[in-house]
């Protein structure tokens, strides 16, 4: 298994999993589309495919060279990689965590799933998320019976609040997801992303 928050890889297998390319049109693609949250480009990229290739969840399908250009291999996801791609979207978007990059790349890439696959995870983040703003709540209670002032716990203020804005978010998702109002991936998937990529 490759690691939890190797959100370069998991950029890769996405980007595989709707059409097989090689890691300069990856950059490109990365680049073009702002995905902020890979840092590290290219040295990051290459070291990417080349981990996913090591574990198969990415095989080479073709090598080739245009005029003076270095040669460029093209990969595809394998099933195993499209497996892997699942698991580590969903746990991205079930479990909240302070490192925000992780939950932008996996909304990023939520098209990647199914959409009752996206809903089940969405909806174990806010069942998540529902506990914090619970325990939050309690915890500041317990401070301010126990005569600590205000000021002194404001960051569990803002944490609250931080976590009850992205709970109405989520919630506001599942909904635009539930009534169709979000057109889901499968051909605006590959239509948008062959559009960059070409």
């Amino acid at each position: 298994m490759a690691r939890r928050h190797d959100l370069v890889g998991l950029t890769v297998l996405a980007m595989l999993s709707v059409r097989a390319s090689h890691p300069y049109e990856l950059h490109r693609f990365i680049v073009d589309t702002h995905k902020d949250y890979v840092t590290g480009l290219p040295r990051s990229l290459y070291h990417a495919v080349e981990r996913l290739a090591k574990e198969e969840l990415i095989v080479p399908v073709e090598t080739t060279r245009e005029g003076r250009r270095p040669e460029r291999t093209v990969y595809e996801i394998t099933e195993e990689g499209r497996a892997e791609l699942s698991v580590r979207l969903r746990r991205l978007l079930e479990q909240p965590e302070a490192d925000r990059r992780a939950f932008t790349a996996a909304i990023s890439l939520i098209g990647c799933l199914s959409s009752a696959q996206a809903k089940m995870a969405l909806r174990t983040r806010a069942a998540s998320l529902e506990g914090g703003i619970a325990g939050l709540v309690s915890h500041r209670q317990a401070l301010a019976d126990g005569g600590l002032p205000e000021v002194l716990a404001l960051e569990l203020e803002c944490a609250q609040a931080l976590q009850e804005a992205e709970l109405a978010w989520v919630r506001g998702l599942i909904g635009r997801i539930d009534e169709g109002r979000l057109d889901w991936p499968g051909s605006v998937r590959s239509a948008l992303l062959e559009q960059v990529l070409d």
